[in-house]
């Protein structure tokens, strides 16, 4: 269920649609060219058209300029070290995820960069260590995020906790008091209580400077500081020493639980002692505000530095869970005519779940008893760790993304069969991708059978038991050999 009890901010709402219209088709003529059309026009287009250019545009699932054809992401690949990066299918389109696919295949990759496309050079690259957690810390699985957009392939950048980008040495991010407009796109059902997902801008020395010194889009569960109605996640501003739901810390109800499968977060943070919270469905409708007003005690005026962080805190507080699909910095306040076009150009994008042979994402309930599901122990990502039966409760660790390669993956890891043993009662177990027969899984007859071995994975003894791991054993067409994919 999605608490949405936005009440919109007059000033917002007024001749917004219409504007949003018009700023939509200026976009389109201020940046025309031969083959140029409204239909590639991308965010940072209605950006610049309003007067609040894009000063860092990042995105691994397509080109946020209508006319942007530079690579959007590198990827390094397990198997020998080596990157190459991955660009759009066409100018000011979606990313070319086969040439993910064929780079990575048999092998595991992790995105290494994610290239800034304002030209301001503020590529996202591995983020080091800081106050809160050594570094560097870990690098997004390339695969553990399948998504379609425009009815095309793409991968977003699946963020567990101790992974996390940042750019210390930036151009053209505000500083100070300096106004700024951030939004990112992200999955509103992949979130956890820990700090921090965040994207936007932070300290250059990675660690805490104290309040005001950020100002970052947060989504996520946190109570610790400030929070909203509901049980959250919530759309939040981490502006240092706290995460602000308000102008308060603690509840502030206005800001509702927000969990679209896509949705759009935005902070704007202004000249004067105001800032603001909105969001969305990123696949349809408008943009609500879920907090305009003063900035809390000591927040003003701000002393933002600059740097850009994507998965962590300013801090590297690298606790969070999350997946993030594309995100924006503009140079100035957006209006709210801007916004609007901004949120329909997303919604135009059209994100959807990857869905098919491959790439679908989902649980794998259990045939001998259909609340059960295939659980990754403690949402661990360590390689080893158990694979059992639990109930399904929708975690992210019961999301399993069904690859077009064999490999059933959580957390960007595999369904493995320990050691590549064939015995019966080989335990099931996490493990790092590695292309391994041990490591492949056909659904035949309602089973999830492994090529090399013949045999099935099978909940021993019918115990459906929370915690009972499962193993390998011989096909026999019992329905704990049945499974459920999504």
């Amino acid at each position: 269920m999605i608490v949405q009890s936005r009440l919109r901010n007059p000033r917002r709402v007024l001749l917004v649609l219409a504007a949003a219209a018009a700023l939509a088709a200026g976009a389109t003529a201020a940046s025309a060219g031969p083959q140029a059309r409204a239909a590639t026009q991308g965010p940072c287009d209605i950006y610049a058209a309003g007067g609040t250019a894009c000063v860092a545009a990042h995105s691994t699932t397509r080109a946020l300029y209508g006319t942007y054809d530079g690579p959007l992401y590198q990827v390094r690949r397990s198997s020998d070290n080596t990157t190459t990066n991955i660009s759009p299918l066409s100018a000011g389109g979606v990313a070319n995820a086969a040439a993910q696919n064929s780079f990575c295949a048999g092998t595991t990759c992790v995105i290494t960069e994610i290239y800034d496309q304002s030209g301001n050079g503020n590529n996202l690259t591995d983020a080091p260590g800081g106050g809160a957690a050594r570094g560097p810390d870990g690098l997004a699985s390339a695969t553990a995020a399948p998504v379609t957009v425009d009815g095309h392939p793409a991968y977003g950048v699946y963020i567990a906790p101790g992974d996390g980008y940042r750019d210390n040495s930036t151009k053209n991010i505000a500083t100070g008091n300096n106004a700024e407009g951030i939004y990112d796109v992200v999955d509103g059902t992949h979130f956890n209580g820990g700090c921090c997902f965040d994207y936007g801008n932070a300290e250059t020395n990675n660690d805490d400077d104290g309040a005001g010194t950020m100002e970052a889009v947060y989504f996520g569960s946190i109570k610790v500081w400030g929070f909203g109605s509901g049980n959250g996640p919530w759309i939040m501003g981490d502006l240092e020493n706290g995460l602000y739901s308000g102008s308060n810390a603690g509840l502030n109800s206005g800001d509702p639980t927000t969990n679209y499968r896509f949705t759009t977060a935005m902070v704007e943070g202004s000249t004067s002692n105001q800032w603001a919270i909105l969001g969305g469905n990123a696949q349809s409708g408008t943009l609500a505000t879920d907090f305009t007003g003063t900035r809390p005690s000591g927040y003003y005026p701000m002393k933002k530095q600059g740097a850009i962080i994507l998965g962590t805190g300013g801090d590297n507080s690298d606790g969070a869970d999350g997946t993030w699909y594309e995100g924006v910095m503009t140079s100035g306040e957006p209006s709210a005519a801007t916004e609007a076009a901004v949120q329909a150009n997303i919604v135009a994008a059209g994100y959807a779940p990857a869905s098919g042979g491959g790439g679908a994402t989902g649980p794998i309930t259990a045939g001998d008893n259909g609340a059960k599901c295939v659980d990754d122990s403690a949402f661990s990502t360590a390689n080893g760790n158990k694979i059992q039966m639990w109930d399904c409760t929708g975690g992210v660790n019961q999301q399993w993304t069904v690859g077009s390669d064999g490999t059933l993956q959580v957390y960007g890891k595999c369904l493995d069969i320990t050691g590549a043993n064939s015995a019966n009662g080989t335990l099931i177990e996490l493990w790092q991708c590695n292309g391994g027969a041990n490591q492949q899984w056909q659904a035949e007859n309602g089973q999830l059978v492994n090529p090399a071995s013949g045999k099935c994975l099978d909940d021993p003894n019918f115990n459906t038991t929370n915690g009972t791991q499962l193993e390998l054993w011989a096909c026999n067409g019992g329905s704990n050999q049945q499974w459920h994919l999504p």
